[in-house]
């Protein structure tokens, strides 16, 4: 399995490398501490400039175009994250015997279809609770 992730890394787009670095390093605390001491050098340097509009301008700027750059960012590497897991639930799915294939692709059904299987599989989950709670008082008593 290592030698296909290995074969993939020189196969992705320059912006699913520049996602995943970015979404790596935007976790971080160090990253963090970095966008806090430029908060910090800015409002400090308030009074050098006058506290004028084009101070005010700057952090304004900034802050907008690094918050729209990185909702695309973080929606990429989410998009890229659901994908494989739902591709690792569909393994083991596939895989496990007596597991319903019918589940496989629910991520493609509306939302409808999805409400009807969640309310069958609570169903089986009130039934195995009650199931559970029957035994432990008959073992109670």
């Amino acid at each position: 399995m290592a030698s296909a992730v290995s074969s993939t890394n020189g196969k992705r787009s320059l912006f699913t490398r520049l996602s995943q670095t970015t979404s790596h390093w935007a976790g971080k605390p160090q990253t963090f501490f970095v966008a806090l001491a430029i908060i910090v050098v800015w409002a400090a340097s308030g009074p050098f400039f006058g506290f004028n509009d084009t101070w005010q301008l700057v952090i304004n700027t900034s802050t907008t175009i690094v918050t729209f750059l990185m909702v695309f960012i973080i929606q990429n590497s989410q998009n890229r994250d659901t994908a494989a897991m739902q591709i690792k639930l569909d393994e083991l799915i596939a895989r496990v015997e007596g597991a319903r294939e019918e589940l496989l692709d629910l991520e493609e059904l509306d939302e409808e279809k999805l409400e009807e299987i969640r309310d069958e599989f609570e169903a089986i989950a009130r039934k195995a609770r009650s199931a559970r709670e029957a035994a432990e008082k008959a073992g109670a008593a």
